[in-house]
Parts: C-alpha cells; sequence; structure tokens
C-alpha cells in the first residue's frame, strides 16, 4: 500500500519582480512547505504561464544560502565575515546607533535606500517610509528607472495615461520602440501574435538586434543609431506633413503649439535624420506613413529609451506621434507605456508625508564619499534593493560602502554584494511568506498576495522589521503598528469609480480582480488631459545629443570611441535579481561583451578572447561574444551580474554613467558610456 500522501492546501498570490507582467500564481503546500507554483490558468494576462525567472521561485524560498537570522560583521567591510546574533540584539544595535547619531550630527546624517526589489504595496516601504519620515532621516530620489518615462510622457498629457496593453489586439500597426517584449514582457506577446494573425504590422526599433527583433512576427527591423530616437520622430512627421496624411482637425481641436512643432520638423527632413539615425529615407517614410495611415497605430514603450541624458526628450517625442496623429481616437490606438499610474489614481496612496533631504539613488557614490556634505551620510539602512550592483559608477559606490565610518544595516534574504559591507544583516520574508497587495506597470489587475507559508527560520516580513524599530526608538505613532492587513485595506478604502467597491474580502477569495477601468477605454478622448487647458501640449522639439557620445564629445571618443550599453538580456535574471545564483545563469555562466566583427577585426580579436573595458570610471576584463546583434561602434554588457562573476570583482556598472540631469529628476545616463575595448596583453 502507497504512504497516504499529506493534504494539500492552493494559496493564490502574485509575483512582486520589477516586471510589467506581475503575474497571478497558485501556491500548493503540503505540510508546510510549498511543494509547487504556478501561474494562475485564470488570470488573462499570467494564463498559466510563469517565467524561466520565477518557475524556480520555490528553489529560492528554501535556497541553502537563505539568510534565516540576524548577523553582525566581525570581519573587514566586504569581506562577507559575520557573525548571528538575536532580533532583540540586532534591533537595540541598530536602535542605538540611529538615536545617536540623530542627538549628534542630526537624523539627516541617515540615509533611507531602497527600490524596487519587491513592488508590493505593502511591503516596498509603507512602513519604512513612515519609519524614516518619522526620524527626518534623509531620502533618495526613485528615478533610476521609469521616472524619465513617465516625465517625458507628462510633459504632454499632464498625466500620462497609456492604453490597455491588452487593447493591442485590435492595433493594426504596432511599434515596438526599444522594448524587448519577448524577454522582459513575455506575457504581453500574446497580444502581439494576435494582432499579427488579424493583419497587423509590426515593427521593432531598437540599437540591438534583441530576440523580440528577430521574432518571425516582427516584419520591420529599424536598427536605429543609440539615442537618435528624437530626430527620426522629428523626420516622421516632416513626412507625414510634407505628404499630407495628418488629421489637421484633431489637432486644432484637441491639441496646443502645433506651428512651434512645425517650425522643428521642418528642420529635420527624412535626408538629415538618416545621416544622424543611420536609417535610410525609404525606411524613415515607410515608417511614417505606415504609422499614420496603417490604423488602428500603438507604440508600446516601456523604459529602455530614457537612460540617456536627453532620455526625457526621447519619451517626450514618442509620446508626440500619437497626440500628432490622433492615434488615442481608436481602440488599440495611442501610446501603450505604464498602467501604474491607473493603480496610483485609484487607491489610497498617502498624498502628505512630509518633505525630506533628497537625493538621486544614482548619485549613491558620490553621496557617501561627499566630505564636504552638511551634514555627511553616518548610516545608510537599505531594503528591496542591492545597490552594489544596480548603481551606476560601481566603484564610487563601494568606496563609499567600505567607509568605516558609514554604519549600514541591509534587509536581504541572501548574501548580496551589498549585504558583504553591511555592519548588520537583517533577514527578510519572501513573497510566499508574507502578505501584500500587488498592483502592475503591465496590466490593470489588482491581486493580493496571500502568505502560503510562515516566514522561515528567524526571517521578518519588512513591515514587522520597521515595527520593532520603531518601538525600540519610542516612537509613539499608531500608524507605525498598523498590521499589514490593516494597510491593504487603507489602501482599498478609497471611492474613486475604478477601484470602487474591489474589498479586501473579494481579493483574498478571487485573488486578482480588474480595475474597473472600462472596456476599451481611450485616453484623452474619453478623458480631458491633465494639462492647463485640457489640450495635448506639442511645442518645439530639437534633436541633441548627449554629452557622453560620439556626436557629443567627439574629443573623448577620440580616446574611448565604442559606446557601451548595459543590456537587461538573460532569461533568467531581472534586474540584480537571481545574478548572483549559478542555476539562473545563461550557458555560458559568465556576462559577455557583444561586439561587432568590424570593431572586433579591428582590435584583432576573435570569439572568446578575454578583454579589458575601460574608461575614466573603471575597467572591467572580460570575454567577447563577437555578434552582428549590434552595430558597428556599439559595444554591450549584460546588466545585474553580481561582482563575483568577473576576475575584476566588478560588473557593467563599473564603466556606466552616473550623471541625472541637472534638476536631479529622472535616470542616470546608463546609456551613454565611451569606452574602448583592447586584447588582454
Amino acid at each position: 500500500m502507497l504512504p497516504e500522501q499529506p493534504p494539500t492546501e492552493v494559496v493564490r498570490g502574485a509575483c512582486h519582480h520589477d516586471c510589467p507582467d506581475t503575474c497571478a500564481w497558485e501556491a500548493t503546500v503540503a505540510d508546510g512547505r510549498v511543494v509547487r507554483l504556478r501561474g494562475a490558468a485564470d488570470h488573462p494576462t499570467t494564463q498559466g504561464q510563469l517565467c524561466p525567472k520565477v518557475n524556480r521561485f520555490v528553489d529560492r524560498v528554501y535556497h541553502p544560502d537563505r539568510l534565516l537570522e540576524p548577523l553582525r560583521r566581525v570581519g573587514e567591510k566586504g569581506a562577507g565575515r559575520f557573525e548571528p546574533i538575536g532580533w532583540d540584539e540586532a534591533i537595540a544595535a541598530i536602535a542605538g546607533k540611529l538615536t545617536q547619531i540623530t542627538a549628534t550630527t542630526g537624523s539627516e546624517a541617515i540615509l533611507q535606500f531602497s527600490f524596487d526589489g519587491t513592488q508590493g504595496a505593502i511591503q516596498k516601504g509603507v512602513l519604512a517610509d513612515r519609519f524614516f519620515d518619522s526620524i527626518g532621516a534623509s531620502d533618495i530620489r526613485r528615478h533610476l528607472c521609469g521616472v524619465t518615462a513617465w516625465l517625458g510622457a507628462a510633459d504632454v498629457s499632464g498625466l500620462p495615461f497609456g492604453i490597455d496593453p491588452e487593447d493591442l489586439e485590435h492595433s493594426r500597426t504596432v511599434i515596438l520602440w526599444g522594448t524587448n517584449t519577448l524577454l522582459t514582457n513575455r506575457h504581453l506577446w500574446p497580444m502581439i501574435e494576435g494582432a499579427k494573425a488579424a493583419g497587423a504590422t509590426v515593427v521593432v526599433i531598437d540599437p540591438i538586434r534583441t530576440p523580440t527583433a528577430s521574432a518571425p512576427e516582427v516584419d520591420a527591423f529599424l536598427q536605429i543609431r543609440p539615442g537618435t530616437d528624437v530626430a527620426l520622430i522629428l523626420a516622421m512627421l516632416n513626412v507625414m506633413d510634407r505628404d499630407g496624411i495628418i488629421e489637421r482637425a484633431w489637432i486644432d481641436e484637441r491639441t496646443t503649439g502645433w506651428e512651434d512643432l512645425r517650425r522643428s520638423f521642418a528642420e529635420m527632413p527624412p535626408e538629415t535624420a538618416a545621416e544622424i539615425t543611420g536609417l535610410t529615407v525609404p525606411q524613415i517614410e515607410w515608417l511614417a506613413r505606415t504609422y499614420a495611415s496603417n490604423r488602428p497605430a500603438a507604440i508600446r514603450v516601456l523604459v529602455g529609451p530614457e537612460h540617456r541624458e536627453h532620455g526625457r526628450d526621447i519619451m517626450r517625442a514618442i509620446a508626440l506621434l500619437p497626440a500628432v496623429t490622433g492615434a488615442w481616437k481608436d481602440l488599440g490606438g495611442g501610446l501603450a507605456r505604464s498602467t501604474q499610474i491607473y493603480f496610483e489614481e485609484a487607491l489610497s496612496f498617502p498624498t502628505d508625508r512630509p518633505q525630506r533631504r533628497r537625493f538621486n539613488m544614482a548619485a549613491l557614490g558620490a553621496v557617501l564619499d561627499d566630505d564636504d556634505l552638511a551634514p555627511p551620510i553616518e548610516a545608510l539602512v537599505v531594503h528591496n534593493s542591492n545597490p552594489a550592483v544596480i548603481c551606476p559608477d560601481q566603484n564610487a559606490v563601494v568606496r563609499g560602502l567600505e567607509r568605516e565610518s558609514l554604519f549600514t544595516v541591509v534587509v536581504e534574504q541572501f548574501m548580496t554584494d551589498t549585504a558583504r559591507y553591511a555592519d548588520i544583516i537583517l533577514p527578510a520574508t519572501t513573497q510566499l511568506e508574507h502578505l501584500d497587495l500587488m498592483i502592475s506597470w503591465g496590466h490593470l489587475y489588482l491581486a493580493l498576495n496571500q502568505p502560503a507559508i510562515p516566514p522561515r527560520g528567524g526571517a521578518l516580513a519588512n513591515t514587522e522589521i520597521f515595527r520593532r524599530l520603531a518601538s525600540a526608538m519610542g516612537i509613539a505613532d499608531p500608524r507605525l503598528q498598523a498590521t499589514d492587513e490593516e494597510l491593504v485595506r487603507d489602501l482599498l478604502d478609497t471611492d474613486h469609480p475604478w477601484a470602487a467597491d474591489i474589498t479586501y474580502e473579494q481579493l483574498r477569495e478571487a485573488g486578482w480582480v480588474r480595475l474597473n477601468v472600462p472596456a476599451g477605454h481611450r485616453p484623452y478622448v474619453d478623458t480631458v488631459p491633465a494639462t492647463d487647458d485640457g489640450r495635448l501640449q506639442l511645442g518645439s522639439l530639437r534633436y541633441r545629443p548627449g554629452t557622453e557620445t560620439p556626436d557629443g564629445a567627439p574629443g573623448v571618443a577620440g580616446r574611448y570611441p565604442l559606446t557601451l550599453m548595459s543590456r537587461k538580456q538573460h532569461v533568467k535574471f531581472l534586474n540584480a535579481n537571481y545574478g548572483g545564483f549559478a542555476d539562473h545563469h545563461p550557458r555560458e555562466g559568465e556576462p559577455l561583451l557583444e561586439i561587432h566583427p568590424d570593431d572586433a577585426a579591428d582590435r584583432k580579436l576573435v570569439d572568446g578572447d578575454m578583454v579589458v573595458v575601460e574608461n575614466e570610471r573603471g575597467r572591467l576584463s572580460i570575454r567577447t561574444k563577437v555578434s552582428s546583434a549590434v552595430q558597428p561602434g556599439v559595444v554591450a554588457i549584460p546588466f545585474g551580474w553580481w561582482h563575483g562573476a568577473t576576475g575584476a570583482g566588478r560588473g557593467v556598472n563599473a564603466l556606466t554613467n552616473a550623471a541625472v540631469p541637472s534638476d536631479g529628476a529622472g535616470s542616470a545616463f546608463f546609456h551613454e558610456n565611451l569606452v574602448e575595448v583592447s586584447a588582454v596583453s
């Protein structure tokens, strides 16, 4: 007789990763252990399928290297030598140090650093923000990704709403602009396939031939020179106006600033744009006519084009295309960028938080190493992030983390490159062990992530950690002792029509529910743009090369003639998540430098050679992959690998540009880096 199988329970939840898909999932639990994790078959986007990253998420939860008790540093910073301590001792030590710094130097000497290690509305930082707000600590602008795209689109529409990505199935022209959908947004691909099957023309615009660009569904791949998108768009508008395929009634009724924009694109005929972009005049003219005439026409763009000095201009220019053509009028037409703003408008996110001293997170290295900062940073508390890997100018970040005068606390699940520099590490729960409310930037479905198992070992949810810290520091604010369920209910306590009548009980039962956005909703047609005059804003626009580009810095390019891009290209990575796990590495087991055959030949390099990639910020030893996926003059190194993946103990961000817009708002210029590549002697 076979042994009796233990009873099982299925618990509904959702993925927390920084990905537009936000998949709903079902965890099967037996004897208190998760034995299976699969995508929710009834979820319209997930459709029963998780991605290769998350298919092995259960392995992560039970990984032997998981941190399950608080640790205190006993070796040099970065050496990774720690000893276990109890939670009471750890919390007391942190609270004591933060109290001391507040009393002596001031609370602004404490810096909170966090990002999208989880996108959950609760565990991402509700109580963490309340805690640091209450003590008056310094904060960061979480602008490493996404904000530039938001600002550029908002320059046109006031608030940057986009179409429901599900409506792409109605499109007859789909432009995938700087986005590798097959890899980074794989659950959208069925919508692209559906549109293609119904007769759509699918176009990819990208500096690199990605797997998406090579997909059989793609009719045209336009390999544009990096950062020249504005020139292409101005030329498209020039062609549309020249050929009389722009609907002037829409422009007159719905927009402001047409004549200023018209003067701008008059200076960019397709012949000039061809020289700048590397495309041909026929390609530019075909794209303009197809987009304007083959309707409904939609552009899908995420954050790829924004990581440049003039990324806001690029994102604004992309948003200008449907504003000029009136593509918003058609179901399946317009801009499919991000849906996150629907959730931000619908839910009761706090709007009355105090203002704190803030720094752009891309400048972390400079901030930690700034002797003239008043007050200087004496304590760094990191949660939901691995800044030693994700921030540009990595060498500066590591120098800052190495400071013995810096007290560093890291809330983590594993010994990341950042955690190795911590004074105290606090073990955090995984998505299968805590409650959270999941919004999405790739669809309109809200999900409740219910804990499938209790926290493993001594791990605690982020929320519980900050409750304990608040208590230890004598902060009496009752809002800092709210339970996770109360926090979820607070967010759902809204009378906005898009979330009206969506309840905690409904989500607990069903797992997920769609916001009440009407089917076929057309932004800026069914609603009014949130601009001063209620019209879409056009206005003047010009192409400007970035400072660290061949056109913008010919002198620097003489020494460093290649443009480096840091790609998110691994099927089993997501940003820095999984970058330190061998089971998630690609077959070659190491990051590779992609270099065009012409550039390789000029340097007498062949596939597999070990090379040095360097610029004024740093140098990296890495192996080559000679590939025509990159164009001449462009090289690429994948983003997200941990330091130990290379002999130099550094990743691509040892080379990347930490510059940010002058007002501090927006992404670092990750993709504008001039480098030289040479064989290891």
